[in-house]
């Protein structure tokens, strides 16, 4: 059986190709991407996962039942206590505290990406919300895997990231976002509903392709 998550994925191929198969990532995997695109994107995800946060605390209040409510205060949890201990302990060999990047600027991709997935939580409801959010909960998970699945270089720079992202932790909390998605699309699918959550769906994918450039961009500069 075709769950929702995966049609979703292979009705937006292409724009989900553009996001885990970006530049950014194939350098992230060999370790040849630029330090400064990487300092860059730590400090923007750092603020984009501040907002992310607040989408999962809408999750919570949207959850029409408590292993909804559960599942998101979950995930919740992990960004504000693993993940984003993850870049504040990163990007602390950069001199940067915790303080330095709460009070950075938010980039355009940042801005786009998280008010879109805001936006789409507030005007509907559950299932709309976690459509827009799976592309970064899941897509995370799938990129870690891929990278890590025959093992990190010892000396990659980015082997903690990896690592995360590869590790059994976030790959549970990934797999429980598809598993509540799925569940919700079981409960919740029409034709007419599926064609606006792929819209949503392929936005979100294309606005992490872009987030991903943005970095490459800005170390360019």
């Amino acid at each position: 059986m075709t769950t929702l998550f995966d049609r979703l994925k292979a009705d937006a191929s292409e724009a989900w190709r553009s996001y885990v198969d970006h530049d950014f990532v194939r350098a992230l995997g060999d370790g040849s991407l630029p330090e400064a695109a990487f300092r860059s994107y730590l400090v923007q995800d750092y603020l984009f996962l501040i907002q992310f946060a607040r989408a999962y605390g809408l999750a919570v209040y949207k959850g029409g039942r408590l292993s909804d409510m559960r599942a998101a205060a979950a995930t919740l949890h992990a960004i504000l206590d693993v993940e984003m201990d993850l870049h504040v302990r990163v990007c602390a060999r950069w001199g940067l505290t915790e303080s330095d990047l709460e009070a950075a600027e938010e980039g355009a991709a940042c801005v786009a990406y998280t008010r879109f997935v805001l936006d789409a939580g507030l005007r509907g409801d559950l299932l709309d919300l976690l459509t827009a959010l799976s592309p970064c909960v899941v897509g995370y998970a799938e990129i870690g895997a891929a990278l890590g699945r025959d093992g990190v270089a010892a000396d990659n720079p980015y082997r903690v990231w990896i690592e995360e992202y590869a590790g059994p932790a976030y790959q549970d909390i990934a797999e429980s976002a598809r598993v509540t998605l799925d569940r919700l699309g079981e409960e919740r699918l029409t034709p007419t509903r599926y064609a606006e959550l792929a819209k949503l769906f392929g936005a979100a994918s294309r606005l992490e392709a872009a987030f991903w450039q943005a970095a490459l961009d800005a170390a360019a500069d």
